[in-house]
């Protein structure tokens, strides 16, 4: 088997999520005169690809080292929602089943199609994908448990609707614009489809069961779409770690793997390699 990388790339021009701590590197010696190159890189864990664990939200959760290997890697599924959802919208269980086959106990990575606004790709907007991002309803919390889903992972900011956490208050004036989306779309306001009962609940609700999740995957995301495969995230074996910047790659059989790779020889590549998935819309839609 061969590995499809669905991890952003990650440098100091890597947005964390707003309010977090950036990326900083620096050299504290050269290899002229020291004999080697060494750096010091601090950075808050939610940045880039990375993996919530338990006790971000759940004191008396795991930390990252806790987590089994087995846990991290299983057999799961990548949906694309891309052609389903938009600016502030709303995913749900029913549009995840209509494109893809999810088993009980899989990992499930879901495509909005917002990493192509993730600050590597050449349609960069850091405020569309780290704020006017869709999102679920507890509806879909609710069907994520009784299908005992090991973990899921978002290819934007956040597994929450950006407007149902703190950045509602942060971002006003985007906070307007979804406030005005929420009325026409589903004739209530955001203080009534997202109350204080539903707060962060992808975060919230989940985490004290088990069912943790991974944020800002990409790379070549846009390959795996509404397909199975083997999945592994690869965090730190971080010892009360709250969360971890991760590898996340999906496993694929040989045969399958060229016919990927083929397919990408046909697309545009950012600078980092990875596809410009805005610019292949044939790898896109339902039920491909």
């Amino acid at each position: 088997m061969k590995a499809i990388d669905l991890t952003i790339p990650l440098g100091i021009g890597t947005p964390p999520w707003p309010s977090y701590e950036p990326m900083q590197v620096k050299y504290f010696k050269r290899l002229a005169p020291n004999g080697a190159n060494g750096q010091i890189v601090t950075h808050s864990n939610h940045l880039g690809t990375h993996l919530d664990g338990e006790i971000h939200f759940y004191t008396a959760g795991k930390d990252i080292a806790s987590l089994e290997l087995d846990f991290l890697m299983n057999e799961g599924a990548v949906v694309d929602l891309s052609d389903a959802v938009e600016d502030y919208g709303i995913y749900t269980s029913a549009m995840v089943e209509e494109r893809v086959e999810v088993r009980e106990g899989d990992i499930l990575i879901i495509h909005t199609g917002y990493h192509h606004y993730g600050w590597d790709q050449p349609t960069a907007d850091e405020i569309r994908y780290m704020v006017k991002h869709p999102g679920p309803d507890r509806e879909f919390a609710e069907w994520a448990k009784k299908k005992k889903l090991r973990w899921i992972g978002v290819d934007c900011g956040s597994a929450d609707h950006p407007m149902n956490t703190i950045i509602r208050s942060w971002m006003p004036r985007q906070a307007r614009e979804a406030e005005a989306y929420f009325k026409k779309t589903f004739g209530k306001r955001l203080a009534e489809f997202f109350d204080d009962s539903k707060y962060q609940l992808m975060h919230i609700e989940m985490f004290d069961q088990g069912i943790i999740h991974a944020e800002c995957l990409g790379g070549d995301i846009d390959l795996m779409l509404n397909q199975r495969g083997v999945i592994g995230c690869f965090p730190w074996r971080f010892v009360d770690g709250e969360s971890c910047i991760s590898r996340i790659v999906a496993f694929v059989e040989d045969d399958r793997y060229r016919e990927l790779t083929d397919r990408k020889k046909g697309c545009r590549l950012t600078r980092f390699g990875d596809i410009a998935g805005a610019y292949c819309p044939e790898l896109h839609g339902k039920k491909r």
